[in-house]
């Protein structure tokens, strides 16, 4: 069920469209390299087999899993007994390549005897090497829309190339098939192929799908973009206060097989980093909830995790924590080490104290309200201040306090 051509092309009109810029290279034959980077089933290989069609040149085509630098410079070797430039290389999941292989690229890219087409489901800002990406233009794919997918299901049903009108799929479902894909052409298709193999009648009902689908395969790589984007939509929701967002996306991953030691300790950060002292409970129940997963696993732990979900979305807010230890982690890169205050210092030996160390230090402990005046940052930092405390929920009790403490410190200390 290829497409012929871009009109038979589904989604991706951005790029494929009439008088996208894509479609414009492709029309004047100026290919640059280019990497296809897209979740699976969006079109990229039968994008990457269009435009070689379309230009005339020979396609190769290669897989990172299975192969290597050796079929790299079998289809080298091909390519040079070639034009220059007819030749592209087409490279599935070329994030798999490793360093090695990748830089075996550069020479036949730069001196033009391959036209490199690389498709990858990862982030090839992380997954390909500055050199190799330097010299490709990436395009962005997306999952087929909805539309799209009931388009190729309808296409299927009825073209020779597919079930060639030998089946009937109802409205229910085709809806179900269109769900089940989630975006996905090639996953839509297996179903549909899955299913006519599993009915004698030609008909394709939802129960037949049902069967043959078992539980949809939700999207999700631990290594790759949605492990990190489903554990940033989860904390970014936590951060906003939407506890209905915050249970979805923790729904999402956990239903995804996710390592729930993995979110529970996300949960730890942000109770951490987002809520902080304005609710200081927040960080013991998200560590209680870490010591809970632990000790229950799943999927016993969803409730677990999804109590301190709600809880840690509902908290009051404060990153006061985190925006006072990056200001004095700023200045000691600013800064550099600068020298202990003597009197703060540790004497353990004759000679330390003899050098001055601890000397004049002042035991809080042995004061009015256990505090003392006296520095206890470095001279040339005694004016900085890190910890700016906010006003939300029990911080601003803490925040009149420090207040207080700071200015009865540095009145002194300053002085």
């Amino acid at each position: 069920m290829r497409p012929r051509d871009f009109s038979e092309f589904l989604g991706q009109k951005e790029l494929v469209g009439e008088d996208a810029p894509l479609r414009r290279l492709i029309e004047q034959d100026r290919l640059p390299n280019i990497i296809f980077w897209g979740p699976p089933g969006c079109g990229k290989t039968t994008l990457a087999r269009l435009i070689a069609k379309k230009t005339g040149r020979v396609f190769e085509a290669l897989s990172a899993v299975t192969s290597g630098v050796g079929d790299v410079r079998r289809i080298v070797a091909a390519a040079k007994r070639r034009p220059k430039g007819r030749t592209i290389l087409f490279i599935d999941e070329i994030h798999r390549f490793n360093k090695a292989q990748q830089d075996a690229l550069l020479p036949h890219l730069e001196d033009g005897t391959l036209t490199l087409i690389g498709a990858t489901t990862e982030n090839p800002s992380f997954e390909v090497i500055p050199p190799l990406l330097s010299r490709c233009k990436v395009f962005v794919l997306h999952p087929l829309q909805e539309e799209h997918i009931k388009t190729l299901i309808e296409k299927a049903l009825v073209e020779e190339r597919g079930l060639g009108g030998r089946y009937h799929l109802d409205n229910e479902a085709l809806s179900f098939v269109v769900r089940y894909a989630d975006g996905d052409a090639r996953r839509a298709l297996n179903l549909l192929e899955m299913a006519a193999d599993s009915t004698n009648n030609g008909r394709i009902t939802v129960a037949v799908l049902k069967e043959v689908a078992q539980r949809p395969v939700l999207l999700h790589d631990k290594s790759g973009d949605y492990h990190y984007d489903l554990i940033s939509a989860l904390h970014k929701a936590l951060r906003g206060s939407d506890v209905d967002a915050a249970l979805y996306w923790l729904a999402r991953l956990l239903e995804a097989g996710e390592d729930p030691l993995f979110v529970a300790r996300r949960l730890v950060r942000a109770a951490a980093e987002d809520i902080g002292l304005a609710d200081p409970f927040a960080l013991v129940l998200a560590t209680a909830a870490y010591r809970a997963t632990h000790l229950i696993g799943m999927p016993e732990a969803d409730c677990v995790l999804a109590e301190t979900v709600i809880y840690l979305a509902t908290a009051p807010k404060s990153n006061s924590a985190y925006t006072a230890y990056s200001a004095a982690a700023n200045a000691v890169h600013k800064f550099g080490q600068l020298p202990v205050p003597l009197h703060i210092r540790n004497d353990p030996t004759p000679l330390m104290r003899q050098l001055g160390y601890a000397k004049g230090y002042k035991y809080p402990h042995n004061f009015p309200e256990h505090i003392v005046k006296q520095p206890y940052l470095p001279q040339k930092l005694k004016n900085m201040r890190f910890y700016r405390p906010s006003e939300q929920g029990r911080e601003a009790k803490i925040a009149q306090r420090w207040e207080r403490i700071r200015r009865f410190l540095r009145d002194e200390a300053d002085a």
